[in-house]
């Protein structure tokens, strides 16, 4: 039942009501031209990669998806794992001892980081394949340790000197996540009576996660691609080195390394996607964003009136729009 009061309100609230505004588009044609000829120039190279028989396509077709290929990329994946655990692991320690209040935990942290990270990897990877030949045992006085388990492992010696040399990387990014949290933070876990364990585990590392994990994902992905670097030790049954074998095999080094970045590109695809929702994990909690019965709420409790609610003003009183039944 509508009163009076109701119809004036309503007449007014519809002469208070602004017009609707027609927001048109901005026009870019210079983006559209520049994409015209983006797309102009992909289409280029592509019919002439396709029209060009130096590719080699029909063998690219017959090795894309051959066993030995398809276990060579078992083998790079296996190496890249392991490296990084090893890298992971070796870069928290030396996190550790970087911050380390004790001067010669930090120096022999800072000494690490400057000879693997000052060398070329490629270089590290030599010595690592010539170590058999440098040291057979190790002394340690009243033994000697044989070697020569380890340096006939031409994977195990590929897996350390990955992971050593990512180590040093890794000692610096969780550095900075670590040291990115505030203070105030560690200080309000051991007002609350929490062990430096306890704090580092609910305080602190739940928040540097966010800054460590971008960064982690980036090495993953690149020491992927260095893994094609062991070939140096010398290791061969990896990606890259098998598709040479075959490539030198069959005098076709074109398509083989097509094969093989390929390949890459597929792994490092998924890898890319697995980051992503590994950092929408770690940043649960980063934003608060709320919903419409929170902000009603919210807006209830504080006394103020929420943004979905219409007023008009009658006689030095705010009421709602809506008519009374």
């Amino acid at each position: 039942m509508s009163t009076p009061y109701s119809k004036y309100a309503a007449a007014n609230n519809e002469r208070r009501r602004p017009e609707r505004i027609e927001a048109k588009p901005l026009r870019h044609p210079g983006r559209w031209a520049l994409a015209a000829i983006l797309v102009l120039l992909v289409a280029w190279f592509v019919i002439g990669a396709a029209r060009n028989e130096a590719y080699g396509w029909d063998i690219y077709f017959q090795y894309l998806l051959d066993t030995r290929i398809a276990k060579a990329a078992l083998h790079t994946i296996a190496i890249t794992v392991l490296a990084m655990i090893l890298g992971v692991i070796g870069g928290i320690v030396l996190a550790v001892m970087r911050m380390s209040p004790n001067p010669v935990f930090k120096t022999v942290g800072w000494g690490f980081l400057w000879i693997f990270r000052g060398t070329p990897v490629y270089v590290q990877l030599m010595f690592w394949g010539l170590i058999g030949a440098i040291y057979d045992t190790i002394n340690v006085g009243f033994a000697e340790i044989p070697l020569e388990p380890f340096t006939s492992s031409a994977f195990a010696l590929a897996v350390v000197g990955l992971g050593l040399n990512e180590a040093a990387y890794m000692a610096e990014i969780v550095r900075s996540g670590v040291s990115a949290v505030p203070e105030g933070q560690v200080e309000a876990s051991k007002a609350l009576g929490m062990s430096w364990g306890q704090t580092m585990r609910r305080t602190v590392l739940p928040q540097a996660m966010r800054i460590i994990i971008p960064p982690t994902g980036n090495e993953f992905i690149s020491l992927l691609k260095t893994s094609s670097l062991v070939v140096a030790v010398p290791y061969s049954l990896e990606l890259y080195g098998r598709s040479m074998d075959i490539a030198a095999a069959l005098f076709q080094p074109v398509p083989l390394l097509l094969v093989a970045a390929t390949w890459y590109l597929v792994i490092t695809s998924l890898l890319m996607v697995a980051q992503h929702y590994l950092e929408r994990f770690f940043d649960r909690g980063a934003t608060r964003q709320l919903t419409g019965r929170q902000l009603a709420s919210l807006a209830d409790a504080e006394g103020t009136i929420p943004n979905n609610v219409e007023t008009v003003s009658y006689t030095h009183l705010t009421l709602p729009t809506t008519p009374y039944v």
